[in-house]
């Protein structure tokens, strides 16, 4: 069965700004690359802000929809859940090319030019911060990490220790990063480390 148009679009688009950016993506370049009529593009978007910010929207409810399934995985401890996350985020960036997150990506090269945008992807962050929070409150309350831990700090404090070992796993093509940044996470929540101010 042929894929909708409006999918298509999307599925391209979020290749090329993983690879090339915001600021590189031509409309007509991936009307080009799909084979769909500029009219059909206008019909879905209206404009290539609007194109980007949806891409952002579905790359985002993909990235939920993952977490939350690892995270209601009640066979696994809270820590375990949000580890299984992280290896399936690996494999995902293995499977990409080690493009890494877009919001990341996007987050560098517009949040200085773009309130919407810089909005939008915060938004993103702290929803994905609020998950590994409920997470950690559980693990605390299960008395696998100290009493000390405070999940709100150190549940936000995941996501952006994740963005930076999704920079440094782009730049070296290799996921070690990433999982490195996960194992002493783990251990220093474990060990009581309370995370910043």
């Amino acid at each position: 069965m042929t894929q909708p148009t409006k999918q298509r679009l999307i599925e391209a688009g979020l290749s090329m700004l993983l690879e090339h950016g915001y600021g590189s993506l031509g409309v007509q370049s991936l009307l080009d690359q799909t084979g769909v009529p500029k009219g059909s593009f206008y019909h879905h978007f209206k404009d290539k802000e609007d194109f980007a910010l949806t891409v952002i929207d579905t790359y985002v409810g993909e990235v939920h929809k993952v977490l939350d399934m690892c995270l209601a995985d009640r066979s696994l401890a809270p820590l375990a859940r949000i580890r299984r996350f992280f290896e399936i985020v690996s494999q995902k960036y293995r499977e990409d090319g080690y493009m890494g997150c877009l919001m990341g990506g996007l987050g560098q090269e517009l949040s200085g030019t773009s309130e919407t945008f810089r909005r939008k992807i915060e938004w993103c962050f702290s929803s994905i911060g609020e998950r590994m929070v409920a997470c950690l409150a559980e693990a605390k309350a299960r008395g696998d990490v100290p009493a000390s831990i405070d999940p709100e700090r150190m549940g936000h404090l995941l996501v952006d220790c994740w963005e930076g070992a999704a920079l440094r796993s782009r730049l070296r093509r290799d996921p070690q990063s990433l999982m490195a940044m996960l194992d002493f996470y783990i251990s220093s929540i474990r060990a009581g480390a309370p995370g910043p101010a």
